[in-house]
């Protein structure tokens, strides 16, 4: 491994074992809520997605500012600086990253034991912890993106291999 490859891999991991332990936290200290059925779990988790959808909207509204004031008001000419096409990138992923998320959580909640939902709002909470780390990160050096990319793509897989899990369980 070059020297690149071991500060994406060591990024990476710190992002990884981040969203764990956050995940577990957040998991602890929110309370649970009233849910009595899968609808009520889907709702739940409905609520948190204007929450993950803000990093986002930060991304759309800063690459809008910066073209609205600046040389790249026309995006034909080619005329984005390193900052902007660096957010335009961020916005990019997050937004594939944020389509994944609103599938796992909401699959998830439709098919998980229902004392266990709040773990949908503790995903959400670090989707956007993971989502802004990834877009800082991309600021200061694109290698630094990896914690936040990694933190949000595996917590994506948990969401969307859980909630495939948990709705073949049911269907047996």
């Amino acid at each position: 491994m070059n020297r690149d490859q071991k500060t994406v891999a060591t990024g990476a991991l710190s992002g990884v074992v981040a969203m764990l332990l956050s995940i577990w936290l957040l998991y602890t200290v929110l309370p649970s809520p009233q849910v009595d059925s899968q609808s009520d779990a889907v709702l739940y988790a409905l609520r948190w997605l204007p929450l993950a959808a803000l990093p986002l909207l930060a991304m759309i509204v800063t690459v809008g500012n910066a073209r609205a004031m600046g040389p790249a008001i026309d995006p034909t000419l080619g005329n984005e600086d390193q900052a902007m096409r660096i957010d335009i990138r961020a916005a990019g992923n997050t937004l594939e990253q944020f389509v994944l998320f609103t599938a796992g959580s909401l699959g998830l909640a439709a098919s998980i034991d229902l004392a266990h939902v709040r773990v949908v709002g503790a995903a959400a909470i670090v989707f956007v912890a993971a989502r802004i780390a990834f877009w800082i990160g991309y600021r200061v050096n694109p290698l630094q993106r990896a914690a936040g990319f990694a933190g949000t793509a595996y917590l994506n897989f948990g969401l969307l291999g859980g909630a495939i899990w948990f709705a073949a369980s049911r269907a047996l």
